[in-house]
């Protein structure tokens, strides 16, 4: 845990956000920004484009999110736009090496930068999100786009925030061939949209679960998130695909997500009762399983940092 502790100081102080502001710019040769994406069909039209399973950095040039489009015979809807406006135009790109079907729609499934940032590529199509995660984008695009330039540096060329254009409204809909279902549930942000394609069972599940990959916490809500996994868990779904970490072709990721933040809630509920500092929290023996994730290093401290105060601000509040 010593190297937790070490970054414990630089982010007990942070106002609470999904990345850090303390990386300096990163300068890329132009040559090598070249994300490699690839489109895996899950099933008949449904592609998942992978992202790293890992944390924000140059190397990876920020791509850590799965991003997803479908291919329905009457165009084609895209599921979150990745991190930057190269990441966007390469993901288009690989589109129309996929289909020669236009696109017709983009979903940003949730506020985190991400989600959205390639939208400039996709200018000319309706984006759709929902009212709280517009808003969310709005109050938040500033230090997204400064808190990624410092991290990834040329990656981000060109970047600016392109925000939804249109609301996003719960319900099913048919475009072509696919019957879709499009849920609002909370927890992971205020605003968490789960795209489900009927027929196939598949659900693009954003930030609601994650597959060995410490969860992401800066808006996190762990009641909520968790009663939002339950109502996952009841559906009839037969894969889905989280927006970051292993993309395995079943559900497995639910109860992975439930696990980890019941974890949480019960050390830092314990942790507040005793009076514990955010170090004290940092020293704690992590259960094996969840050290051995993706981002455990860095995201573990976030985790501490987002919501530890909240325990102890409730403890102060029953007087105990």
């Amino acid at each position: 845990m010593n190297r937790l502790f070490g970054l414990a100081v630089l982010l007990v102080s942070l106002c609470v956000l999904p990345v850090l502001v303390f990386a300096q710019p990163a300068m890329a040769d132009a040559k090598t920004l070249d994300y490699r994406l690839h489109a895996r069909e899950l099933a008949p039209g449904i592609y998942v484009v992978e992202g790293a399973n890992a944390d924000f950095s140059v190397a990876n040039g920020c791509n850590i999110i799965n991003t997803g489009f479908i291919v329905t015979g009457a165009g084609v809807v895209v599921v979150n736009t990745g991190p930057s406006l190269a990441y966007g135009e390469q993901l288009r790109a690989l589109i129309g090496r996929t289909t020669h079907e236009p696109v017709v729609r983009v979903l940003n499934l949730n506020l985190h930068p991400d989600y959205f940032l390639g939208n400039q590529a996709f200018a000319d199509v309706p984006r759709l999100a929902t009212p709280l995660t517009r808003a969310g984008m709005r109050g938040e695009a500033a230090a997204f786009e400064s808190n990624l330039y410092r991290l990834c540096g040329d990656w981000m060329k060109g970047t600016t925030v392109l925000l939804p254009d249109v609301e996003a409204r719960p319900g099913h809909e048919r475009i072509g061939a696919h019957e879709f279902e499009l849920i609002e549930m909370s927890g992971h942000t205020d605003s968490d949209l789960v795209l489900i394609d009927r027929a196939s069972g598949i659900a693009f599940v954003g930030g609601l679960a994650f597959a060995r990959r410490v969860p992401t916490t800066p808006h996190a809500r762990i009641d909520a998130w968790q009663a939002s996994l339950q109502q996952l868990a009841a559906l009839p779904l037969r894969a889905l695909v989280p927006s970051h970490g292993i993309v395995t072709g079943d559900v497995g990721a639910i109860a992975l997500t439930q696990r980890y933040l019941a974890w949480i809630d019960t050390a830092f509920r314990a942790g507040a009762a005793r009076g514990d500092e955010m170090t004290d929290l940092l020293r704690l023996a992590v259960p094996d399983e969840f050290r051995r994730w993706a981002a455990f290093e860095t995201e573990y401290v976030r985790n501490v940092a987002n919501l530890y105060p909240r325990y102890e601000q409730a403890v102060l509040r029953s007087g105990r």
